[in-house]
């Protein structure tokens, strides 16, 4: 049993399945729940998805907590057609999975939240790989939390290069900028794996021949979400070389930051239009306690990453 406990908050597409996994087979820290969110799909689905991937990596003592349906200032929520185009319309790949044969956690994910932070403290690690609209809204009901919470590494934002969604924003970010700008302006620690690292971290169906060729049920059902991925890559121009492991990574940097090169800059998140950027206030200050990942140990992390898919779908 590790001494670190992560949670993931999800908004499970094809990505965030993977991240899953990852987060089962790292011996650096146990998954002590996931926490759903809106994004690739909506907060219901996403939630169904993570319980239904728990159940074919046979990780049924992990539990899966309902969180937010949309923003925090919106009253609803819709899933781009972009984000489906790209996730499928169940959010993973069009596979169909097994349904899970237990229930969501009645407890409402920012509550999990507040508890695992007075329960785990500075061993707590959060990753978030969707909107931030639940870890805001769990610091906000209990302020104490941002000062107990060790580590939050999240997927999102874009500090040096394009984003996704406009010329500055990232689609995570874009979905709550002002929750995100919360987050970011009173966390104790929060590494930004962003769009700058996470396109430089390509998979291919030569790799996911290789979870093929292992043989078991599992090993095909990842297979077939992320080949639909890379296919959707291709498709809609966004690379030809494969299709990035957004939402692994954060998971990898979040119990490995070695992986990663990471750059001291206080952010925050522009209201208006999402940008991750320098907070003016903050700047001068000697403490950091934002970090934006600016270059990563590509084979490096492909291999670990690898190494550690083969083993939980082996």
């Amino acid at each position: 049993m590790a001494v670190k406990k992560m949670i993931l908050d999800l908004d499970t597409g094809v990505d965030d399945a993977l991240a899953l996994a990852y987060a089962l087979a790292t011996p650096d820290s146990d998954l002590i729940g996931i926490v759903s969110s809106y994004g690739n799909t909506l907060v219901n689905t996403a939630a169904e998805n993570s319980l239904s991937l728990l159940e074919v990596l046979g990780a049924t003592d992990v539990p899966v907590f309902v969180g937010e349906s949309h923003s925090s200032t919106t009253e609803d929520f819709s899933t781009m057609e972009i984000s489906m185009e790209i996730h499928g319309r169940n959010g993973v790949g069009e596979v169909e999975l097994p349904k899970a044969t237990r229930a969501i956690e009645k407890q409402h994910a920012a509550d999990f939240i507040i508890e695992a932070a007075h329960r785990y403290g500075e061993d707590l690690i959060i990753v978030p790989t969707g909107p931030l609209t639940n870890l805001a809204l769990a610091m906000q009901k209990d302020p104490t939390i941002a000062d107990l919470i060790g580590n939050i590494t999240l997927m999102g934002g874009a500090l040096i290069v394009p984003g996704n969604v406009t010329p500055y924003t990232e689609a995570n970010i874009n979905q709550d900028p002002e929750a995100a700008d919360y987050v970011f302006k009173h966390a104790k620690h929060l590494v930004m794996v962003g769009l700058d690292v996470t396109l430089q971290t390509l998979l291919t169906k030569k790799e996911t021949q290789v979870w093929r060729d292992l043989g078991t049920k599992k090993g095909q059902i990842f297979a077939d979400i992320f080949d639909y991925y890379i296919d959707a890559y291709d498709r809609l121009d966004i690379n030809h070389a494969g299709a990035a492991l957004h939402d692994p990574l954060a998971v990898g940097v979040a119990v490995d930051p070695k992986l990663v090169t990471l750059l001291g800059v206080n952010m925050q998140v522009t209201h208006e239009d999402g940008r991750t950027i320098g907070d003016p206030d903050r700047l001068r200050d000697p403490h950091k306690t934002n970090f934006a990942a600016v270059e990563v140990d590509v084979p490096g992390y492909l291999e670990r990453f690898m190494n550690y898919m083969n083993i939980v779908l082996g």
